[in-house]
């Protein structure tokens, strides 16, 4: 595992933990010479992760389109920037650049982001580990409604267990550090039907 994308707000949230915990997890990431992959921006959670992987030696390579370039105020000392035409490009090469994948705290462009590569995972599209850094709960609501989603059968154990759910950024990757991906896949490939 050579780099992470963490999927998080540009805005810094209510609570001071959350702005704590971004600038953990960028410590933890550059502990483990893990260079960070995120939307490019210098504010929110975004900045602060970013700010902290740099501060420390770190790689941290953004991912913005031209539309947000403006409104997220690039970061402008990255090690790496990359300006994408659009969304779809920016989350490819997201997903290009990197070997994990973490959603912390943020809003439905965040959620959107994880869910979309964590469906990836699901249909055998990538190997890579997906997972929530659940800062002081805030997750706890939605892992509940996955909870359920399973119980009632709309999505499988296997896939449930797909999305790894870490309080502490150390323990999260650990967690992708011994990551196996499921030999089952949801979908089969068009030659094997």
């Amino acid at each position: 595992m050579k780099a992470v994308c963490v999927y998080c707000g540009s805005s810094p949230g209510r609570l001071d933990v959350y702005a704590e915990a971004a600038c953990a997890l960028g410590q933890a990431l550059v502990a483990r010479d893990l260079g960070l992959v995120y939307g490019g921006a210098s504010i929110g959670l975004m900045g602060l992760v970013a700010d902290t992987v740099l501060q420390l030696g770190g790689r941290a390579v953004g991912v913005i389109p031209q539309a947000l370039a403006r409104k997220e105020v690039v970061h402008r000392h990255l090690t790496e920037l990359h300006v994408t035409q659009s969304m779809h490009e920016r989350k490819t090469m997201m997903a290009e650049l990197s070997d994990g994948f973490i959603a912390m705290p943020g809003g439905i462009g965040t959620l959107e982001e994880i869910f979309e590569i964590w469906t990836w995972a699901q249909l055998g599209i990538h190997a890579k580990p997906c997972g929530l850094l659940n800062v002081a709960g805030y997750f706890d609501a939605l892992t509940r409604f996955l909870d359920h989603a399973t119980a009632e059968a709309f999505l499988k154990p296997s896939h449930r267990a797909l999305l790894i759910v870490e309080q502490q950024p150390h323990a999260l990757l650990d967690r992708f550090a011994s990551y196996q991906p499921p030999s089952t896949r949801k979908w089969l490939e068009p030659d094997e039907s």
